[in-house]
């Protein structure tokens, strides 16, 4: 059976959530869409394991809330090759995908607010619809992709 989107439960803070809310309330309102664009923006950049120390340093803090998030099957598929990474490098062994999902998402969050609204904003500029409907191409910024914009 195939699925479009799979359900994973993160752990984040709630200075974490409430920032992912209110990024989601200025684009679309989605929290899963906003989490999928930042996870586009910062798994890309942790291609080998010297680059996943930072993933081990946000895991190590505590994290109280849990947050379920619906995430594309082909952006999950991601999510254990990234988490058997944190394993060979001292990550937890219980629930790599999740506690991938967790690392990457909150390594996201914890940049600058203005800089993720504003990379938010120039990944949807535009395109006048709505998070939802470009969520198969949401993370084509991310990787050097310039947006395409339809002539009226």
């Amino acid at each position: 059976m195939d699925c479009d989107e799979v359900m994973l439960t993160v752990r984040i803070t709630a200075a974490e959530r409430a920032l992912l809310r209110e990024l989601a309330r200025g684009h679309g309102g989605d929290v899963s869409d906003v989490a999928v664009d930042g996870l586009l923006e910062v798994i890309p950049a942790l291609h080998d394991d010297a680059c996943v120390l930072p993933l081990l340093r946000v895991l190590a803090r505590p994290a109280p809330f849990a947050l379920t998030l619906w995430l594309p099957a082909a952006v999950a598929d991601l999510l254990p090759l990234l988490g058997e990474r944190l394993v060979r490098t001292g990550g937890p062994a219980a629930g790599p995908a999740s506690a991938a999902l967790s690392a990457a998402l909150r390594l996201w969050l914890g940049g600058d607010r203005v800089v993720l609204a504003a990379g938010l904003a120039r990944l949807h500029g535009g395109c006048g619809i709505g998070t939802a409907a470009v969520r198969p191409w949401a993370g084509a910024a991310a990787f050097g992709a310039e947006p395409v914009k339809a002539a009226a």
